[in-house]
């Protein structure tokens, strides 16, 4: 039996079913393809993945190749078409089945569907539900129609009925034989019709793609500085690296699991301390968590401009909206700090994202779907169901039972009051 690993969102060797059960096979090896869809241009005009995102990328598709290898599995890298690639290794290496972490947004499905299209019947495709904290299986909701709409209905059910599942475990490394040559290479952004750029020296995001970073930066955050015991009091600052984990970047493409995360967090409360700082990082695991159950309960309509709630509001489209959104030029300078800190290094705070979300579409009222666009190329740590779920739950669409509008000089006050942060980024022109 030749197994293939076909890697989307789930880059990593620790805690991963697809490559544990793909481990059964005579003959491993694995792929990962740059496909076109999150290259191209979106419906709004961005480029779907700018080049942040995109360097971060590379760098794990680079410590994934890297840790297969000591498993003596290859990685085959492709640019393009997965529904060419894939099918065409497929067919050359007599594969029998197909294991995968199972995604069921649009453009997952439509490239899945693809590859489908291009190879026998017979193919067997196993996906696995890799990607939450709570399985699937396990959530007190007979299905997903039934997941409530507001977020703290479903964190208490679900805290009070569900254990997360321990982190899989493997010790199988196959024989050197089922090594080949892949004569595949990891692209360039330039390859990926992107700039090169070097890293800001003031971004709060200095660190790179792979599952070996994570691991460094849990190591760093937990256990060498203890910033673990902090989390809650710092998780909305704006200025530095350790102000919060960092881990969502890693989170987002799969080279860290939620699970991983979790039991760290509690064996840091059983070794360290146990506290509400600790329990908060839990919490935010489940609020990513959630805004999966969401997606999975309203499918599609995450991307439509009424949102899960079907509401109609007079959104605008005005260009120069837009540009001056875009640029941190309108009259709010914490707005404009945060865009501009985006902008330059594809990272955003948390506070700053829902400030700057609150501005577009409350206070411009123009069409949320353009922000959640231009949030999804620039952010190092895009998700489609975390970045789409909270643009809808900060316009009004969503899962905000409240539907806040944030007071923008206010929120200045409160989280930048010495203008430290506004001042870091407030004196760059951009464009």
């Amino acid at each position: 039996m030749n197994n293939l690993v076909w890697f989307r969102n789930d880059l990593r060797v620790q805690d991963n079913t697809s490559l544990l059960k793909a481990l059964t096979g005579e003959k491993v090896i694995g792929v990962y393809c740059f496909d076109d869809t999150y290259f191209k241009k979106d419906e709004f005009g961005f480029n779907k993945t700018e080049k942040f995102r995109a360097q971060f990328l590379i760098e794990t598709i680079t410590q994934l190749e890297s840790n297969l290898k000591a498993l003596n599995i290859p990685l085959f890298i492709y640019i393009g078409d997965s529904g060419t690639h894939i099918p065409q290794l497929i067919k050359e290496h007599q594969i029998t089945r197909v294991y995968l972490q199972k995604e069921w947004t649009r453009d997952e499905n439509n490239i899945l569907a693809n590859v489908k299209a291009h190879i026998p019947s017979n193919i067997a495709f196993e996906e696995t539900l890799d990607q939450f904290l709570f399985h699937p299986k396990d959530i007190p909701y007979p299905n997903f129609n039934t997941i409530p709409e507001v977020f703290t209905n479903f964190r208490k059910k679900c805290e009070k009925e569900v254990s997360v599942k321990p982190c899989i475990v493997n010790d199988k490394i196959l024989s050197k034989e089922n090594f080949l040559k892949t004569n595949t290479s990891i692209p360039t952004l330039s390859e990926l019709n992107l700039e090169e750029f070097n890293t800001d020296s003031r971004s709060a995001f200095p660190f790179h793609g792979g599952e070996n970073e994570a691991l460094k930066r849990i190591a760093h955050y937990f256990w060498e500085t203890k910033k673990l015991a902090y989390y809650k009091k710092t998780r909305n600052g704006l200025v530095g690296s350790d102000y919060s984990s960092k881990l969502s970047p890693w989170l987002a493409n799969g080279s860290i699991s939620a699970r991983t995360i979790y039991w760290e967090v509690r064996r840091f409360e059983k070794e360290v301390k146990k506290n509400q700082d600790t329990y908060w990082l839990i919490f935010e695991l489940i609020w990513r968590d959630y805004f999966k159950y969401v997606s999975l309960k309203h499918q599609n309509n995450i991307f439509k401009i009424g949102g899960i709630l079907e509401k109609e509001y007079d959104w605008h489209t005005t260009k120069i909206a837009k540009q001056e959104w875009i640029r941190g030029n309108t009259n709010e300078p914490f707005v404009n700090a945060n865009m501009k800190e985006l902008a330059i290094t594809g990272w955003m705070s948390n506070r700053g994202r829902q400030n700057v979300a609150s501005f577009w579409a409350k206070e411009l009222k123009q069409d949320w779907r353009i922000g959640a666009a231009y949030f999804e190329s620039m952010l190092l740590d895009y998700d489609v169901h975390s970045n789409w779920g909270n643009w809808m739950y900060n316009s009004g669409v969503g899962n905000d039972p409240r539907d806040r509008k944030f007071n923008i000089a206010r929120q200045a006050d409160m989280y930048d009051g010495q203008g430290k942060f506004q001042r870091l980024w407030g004196q760059d022109s951009l464009f």
